[in-house]
């Protein structure tokens, strides 16, 4: 039994000699970090009385511009926009077109926008 216990530390040994001891540090932070992070996780599961998380909704219409219709294009341009698009918001009032559809709008001769998703 001696020798196997001799053995083993001497395999140990060797080992010890070819790993740089800054590795080994650094190695043992990181396993520590991982698991006290792993630890905090479910101890922050555990509470009992947690409110769930609630999204409301966003008002993604603007409040000062007057919706005409449900799509939004400009008189000199050649793309058609929902009305809360970034491309709607730069359209001056004086040259906004509305539609209803987007098949009106297609039969203008305007084109979806591709920055405005959803069309």
């Amino acid at each position: 039994m001696r020798e196997s216990i001799r053995h083993l530390v001497n395999k140990i040994k060797l080992i010890a000699d070819f790993v740089n001891k800054d590795d080994v540090f650094v190695v043992l932070v990181i396993i520590f970090a991982t698991s006290a992070s792993f630890g905090l996780g479910r101890i922050s599961s555990i509470e009992e009385n947690k409110t769930p998380l609630q999204i409301a909704s966003a008002n993604l219409v603007p409040e000062n511009d007057e919706i005409m219709g449900n799509y939004v294009a400009s008189k000199n341009g050649t793309k058609y926009h929902l009305p809360w698009c970034s491309g709607a918001q730069t359209i001056s009032e004086t040259n906004k077109i509305w539609f209803e559809t987007k098949e009106e709008a297609e039969s203008r001769g305007y084109t979806p926008a591709k920055n405005c998703k959803g069309l």
